[in-house]
C-alpha cells in the first residue's frame, strides 16, 4: 500500500479530536505522527524517556518527555493538552520500576491494575492499561486506525512471488506463530522446508532472525534450502497496540538469514517505511505477501 491509497483516516475523528501519542522506540512513532498532520491532525507526543531512538523528527511536534515511573500523571497531561485519542507507537523495552513511582492520587488509582497486568505478561499490561485509559475519558485507537496506509494489504506485494514450496513453509510458520502467541510468547515463527526451525521469544524478531542465520552458517539449516518468515497477531490479541510490524530492518535481517520471503496478516500487520521495505525486498529477490484473516477480529 502507499499514503496515495487513502484519503483520510479509516477512523472518523470529530471536528476538536485532539491525537497523542506514547512514543517509544522505532519508526513508528515518527510514521504515525507524520501521517495524522498529513491527514490534518497535528499530534500530541508523550516521548517515553530513555526508549525513544528518533526523537529530532518527533520533537517538531508539541510533546513532553516522560518516564515510565511518572505514569500517575499521563491523565493529568493528556488532559492538560486536550488530547481525546491516543495511539500507542513503538517499542517499550523495560517495564516501570514501581518503587521509583513518586505516589499521586493518580497513581494510586491505577498501580493495582498494573500489578496485576504486569503478573499477566505483555498482551494482558497492553489490555489493562487500555481499558483504564478509556475509563477516564481517553479513547485508545490503533495506529492502522488513524493511518492506515501503513497497514499491509492482502496478496503478494512485491514483485517476487511465493513459490509453491514457500506456501508450506508459509501454513506451517503461521500455525506456529499462532500457537506461541496464544501462550502471549511471540509472534514470529521461521519455517524451512515445511517445518518450523524457530520461534519467536523474549529477543525479538531480530532476535529470531539472527539466531536462523547462525543455524544457517553452523550447517544445522541446509544452505541452498528456501524459508520464510511469518509474523502473525496473537489470537485475541489487542489489536490497538503492538500489531506485528516489518520493515528495512526486517527485509535485511531475513536476506542475510537465507529466507526466501516474509509473510504477514493483511490488516492486522504494519509495514513501516513501506516504499523503502519493498523495493528493498524487490533488490534483494525476496517476497513480501499479506495473508488473509482466517480468525474472528478480537481486542479492536
Amino acid at each position: 500500500m502507499t499514503r496515495s491509497d487513502f484519503a483520510r483516516p479509516a477512523l472518523a475523528l470529530a471536528p476538536g479530536s485532539r491525537v497523542g501519542i506514547i512514543a517509544g522506540g522505532g519508526s513508528l512513532p515518527v510514521e504515525v505522527a507524520d501521517g495524522l498532520a498529513t491527514h490534518g491532525y497535528p499530534p500530541f507526543i508523550l516521548l517515553m524517556e530513555g526508549e525513544v531512538d528518533r526523537e529530532p523528527q518527533l520533537r517538531r511536534y508539541e510533546h513532553v518527555v516522560m518516564a515510565l515511573e511518572q505514569i500517575g500523571s499521563l491523565m493529568s497531561t493528556l488532559r492538560r493538552h486536550g488530547v481525546t485519542h491516543l495511539v500507542l507507537a513503538g517499542e517499550i523495552k523495560r517495564r516501570p520500576k514501581l518503587s521509583d513511582m513518586r505516589p499521586s492520587l493518580g497513581l494510586l488509582a491505577i498501580v493495582p491494575s498494573v500489578i496485576l497486568a504486569l503478573a499477566r505478561g505483555d498482551d494482558g499490561l497492553l489490555k489493562v492499561l487500555t481499558r483504564g485509559l478509556e475509563k477516564r475519558g481517553v479513547k485508545v485507537v490503533g495506529a492502522h486506525e488513524v493511518v492506515p496506509e501503513l497497514t499491509a494489504a492482502e496478496g503478494t506485494l512485491t514483485m517476487v512471488e511465493p513459490e509453491r514450496s514457500d506456501w508450506l513453509d508459509i501454513e506451517a510458520g503461521r500455525a506456529a506463530a499462532k500457537a506461541i502467541g496464544a501462550l502471549d510468547i511471540g509472534q514470529a515463527a521461521i519455517a524451512v522446508g515445511g517445518r518450523v526451525i524457530a520461534l519467536e521469544g523474549i529477543e525479538g524478531t531480530a532476535g529470531l532472525l539472527e539466531r536462523t542465520k547462525e543455524l544457517r552458517h553452523h550447517g544445522r539449516v541446509a544452505g541452498k534450502a528456501r524459508g520464510v518468515l511469518v509474523k502473525c497477531a496473537k489470537p485475541g490479541q489487542e489489536l490497538r497496540a503492538d500489531l506485528p510490524s516489518i520493515g528495512p530492518q526486517t527485509v535485511e535481517a531475513a536476506h542475510a538469514a537465507g529466507l526466501a520471503g516474509i509473510a504477514v496478516e493483511a490488516g492486522r500487520s504494519l509495514i513501516l517505511e513501506g516504499p523503502a521495505t519493498l523495493s528493498l525486498a524487490n533488490a534483494l529477490g525476496l517476497f513480501i505477501v499479506g495473508l488473509p484473516v482466517t480468525e474472528p477480529v478480537n481486542g479492536g
